[in-house]
């Protein structure tokens, strides 16, 4: 397959060199630093205490690459309206553009059969630009469960988790699912195909939604917010908030709690992409993680009071730090 992963970083990164080490022509889209040690030594792979580096054709833009069979979304989503257009001149007729990306999607409500069908989401595109960008037909979800950094330019670390879950947004089976599940099995991840990839974008937000946001103000791990007892018992009410509103859209997307605080525990000491980018000087994806969730509920008319109060609290942090627009 010709695929192109359009953000190479840590998620990106480690997506984009499996899969060229398992012999498929990927290229990236990279920027600075890291984008001149790609082409200059390789996109390199850390993992287990052992390195490999990889051959891939990078650039700083879509355009340069051509039509491709894949196009894998991996930037944050705040980056994505500006270089949508970009993404767009990889995409051909039959390409799939696979959305690798926290939060919830700008394409979540099409073609949805209940609550809010066809709504567009402000958190999500503020001004329509991916949308037009980026036809429906196109659209493969894709929810990540693995934890990578970027320690060095071109050089990604991936440190835990292997799963990928991909689905049509139609909610059916289709051959190119199937044959992207394959190709990255092939490459050594845990990929599944879901017939309900809403509910998988879901559930994995149950956990962002609070520990994302929450690590901006605490500036610790995860391990360390959930050891409070307090801390512990406010992502318990925030993840049941989450749950009540996807009843009231009509998803299934129900767990125990401190089961999933439990779970997240055994990963160790794990910083959250959204405290990364912070200890970076990055903007921060508040908006798709948490804003959407506050966008939706207040449009379906769910109380959401305590993902609310994070929320307001983050987003003057954040814009005090200069990471997030203060809109």
């Amino acid at each position: 397959m010709r695929i192109c992963v359009y953000g190479a970083g840590a998620i990106g990164g480690t997506i984009a060199a499996r899969l060229a080490l398992a012999g498929h022509a990927v290229s990236v889209v990279a920027r600075g630093a890291h984008l001149a040690a790609i082409r200059a030594h390789g996109l390199r792979l850390a993992h287990g205490g052992s390195e490999q580096a990889v051959a891939v054709t990078a650039s700083e833009r879509g355009a340069d690459l051509g039509t491709q069979d894949v196009v894998i979304i991996a930037l944050k989503s705040h980056s994505l309206p500006a270089a949508a257009a970009d993404v767009a001149a990889l995409v051909g007729p039959q390409t799939a553009v696979v959305t690798a990306m926290n939060g919830v999607p700008w394409w979540f409500f099409d073609g949805w059969g209940g609550a809010l069908a066809g709504t567009a989401l402000a958190a999500c595109d503020p001004d329509g630009r991916i949308a037009r960008a980026i036809a429906p037909a196109h659209v493969v979800g894709g929810v990540v469960f693995l934890a990578a950094n970027v320690p060095q330019p071109g050089l990604v670390q991936h440190d835990s988790g292997n799963r990928l879950i991909l689905g049509e947004p139609a909610h059916r089976a289709s051959a190119r699912v199937d044959a992207l599940v394959a190709a990255l099995a092939g490459a050594g991840f845990d990929a599944v195909a879901s017939a309900a990839i809403r509910r998988e974008i879901w559930l994995k937000l149950l956990g962002n939604v609070c520990f994302n946001p929450v690590s901006v103000l605490t500036g610790v791990a995860t391990d360390r917010m959930i050891a409070d007892r307090h801390l512990a018992s406010m992502f318990g009410a925030m993840m049941r908030e989450a749950m009540a509103l996807a009843d009231a859209l009509g998803l299934d997307a129900r767990i125990d709690p401190e089961a999933r605080m439990a779970q997240s525990l055994k990963l160790g000491s794990i910083k959250s992409s959204m405290l990364q980018d912070v200890e970076a000087g990055r903007p921060i994806e508040l908006d798709a993680i948490v804003g959407s969730v506050v966008e939706i509920a207040e449009r379906v008319g769910v109380a959401t009071p305590f993902i609310n109060a994070v929320f307001g609290a983050v987003r003057v942090r954040a814009a005090m730090l200069g990471l997030y627009p203060g809109r």
